[in-house]
């Protein structure tokens, strides 16, 4: 199955997926989504739209000359079937594909070098245009330390107040205790004289009869 690439981002169209415009002059458009074939309808140009391979080419942010490029028209041509040509087409593009990945990570560093030193610069110069941005800093910093050495201050409080908690939930526990055993003293002496009440009244019975 053949691999289309859309007419309009220029990304692959896979079998079973994306949409097909024939023009009245039997001219083909491929594409692998609704937003390339609406753009399409718009007249828009792809050169201009940030999120296409042709504007991107185009700005020089994609390696446009390569050896490894052109291996995918050339495999796209149809040949007659043959299994060792299978196989090897099948290593090879493996291999192709690894290749490619590595030239574009070259590229991209290439692209990307020096991009530090320009934004330290342009920092640099950002900052001597504008002085108070660093006295606004200097600002936001001052009240960070502030909050720092507040919380700093309560910790030291609840350290030294901890211990006086500690004590005075002692003798909490304590003071309830003994509130608790005075209570169950009275009911355990009313549970006593009733058991012994009955007993009196169960031999009373005896002797009478």
């Amino acid at each position: 199955m053949r691999v289309y690439n859309c007419h309009f981002c220029g990304s692959p169209c896979y079998p079973g997926h994306g949409m097909l415009f024939v023009r009245n002059d039997a001219k083909e458009f491929r594409f692998c989504r609704s937003k390339c074939h609406k753009n399409f309808k718009m007249k828009r140009n792809p050169r201009k739209l940030k999120w296409t391979k042709a504007f991107r080419k185009a700005a020089g942010k994609e390696m446009v000359v390569d050896s490894t490029l052109s291996f995918s028209a050339r495999r796209n041509v149809p040949v007659r079937y043959n299994r060792d040509l299978v196989e090897t087409t099948l290593q090879g593009m493996s291999r192709i594909e690894e290749i490619r990945l590595k030239r574009e990570r070259a590229f991209y560093k290439n692209r990307m070098r020096g991009n530090k030193e320009r934004q330290r610069e342009e920092d640099r110069k950002l900052v001597e245009s504008n002085p108070e941005l660093l006295r606004m800093r200097d600002v936001e910093l001052a009240r960070l330390a502030e909050k720092e050495a507040a919380q700093g201050e309560l910790s030291d409080l609840e350290a030294i107040e901890a211990p006086n908690l500690v004590e005075v939930s002692e003798n909490e526990m304590e003071e309830s205790d003994k509130e608790e055993i005075k209570q169950k003293k009275p009911i355990s002496i009313k549970i006593r004289n009733k058991k012994m009440s009955k007993k009196h009244k169960q031999s009373d019975a005896m002797d009478l009869d």
